[in-house]
Formats: structure tokens, sequence, C-alpha cells
């Protein structure tokens, strides 16, 4: 059968990752119509969140630091500014007796 795959003289190694048992469960998973609902019902919401960091006022595309620590550090602190002027946006204000629920 190597003579079908590949014209290199020794033939074609094919090599089976450590985690492909959790691949193909993760993907019989996907099959089913349950969890094919529920992922289309919340991946545009996490999408969505995402863009909200990535343009360049906020300079989400590119790390202005080095070093991994730095990096995420950096990156906490652009998601609270982008929560925060959310909050702003949606009029919710501390009071004394804690913040209330957003407005319907």
């Amino acid at each position: 059968m190597a003579a079908q795959c590949t014209t290199a003289k020794t033939g074609r190694t094919i090599t089976v990752s450590a985690h492909e048992a959790a691949l193909q469960a993760g993907r019989a998973r996907q099959t089913d119509p349950a969890w094919r609902a529920d992922y289309r019902a919340t991946r545009p919401k996490v999408e969505r969140k995402i863009a909200h960091l990535i343009p360049p006022r906020h300079g989400g595309r590119r790390a202005r630091v080095r070093g991994l620590l730095k990096t995420a550090a950096d990156f906490s602190l652009l998601a609270a500014a982008v929560n925060l002027a959310r909050l702003g946006i949606l009029g919710i204000a501390r009071t004394a007796t804690g913040c209330p629920p957003p407005p319907a």
C-alpha cells in the first residue's frame, strides 16, 4: 500500500497523538443535535466579546509588553477596562446597598 500513499522510498509514517482518544470523543459529541444547538447559542456571544478586545483603540491584537506574565496582566487590565466601560454604558453604578441589577 506504500506505493499508493507516497513516492518516498521509505514509505510514509503516521503518528497518532496521545490525545487521539479525547479528540475522537469530542468529534463524536459534536454530532449530537443538542450539543450543536447549545454551541450555536453560546458561540456568537463569546466571539462578540472577544471581538470587543481587538479594535486598535484597545490594542488587543499585539502585546505591548514582553513576557508571559506581563502579557497576561496587560490583557487582564484590558478586559477589566472593557468590562468597566460596558457597565458605564448599561448605566450600572455602585450604591450603598451594592450594585442594582441591569435595566431590562
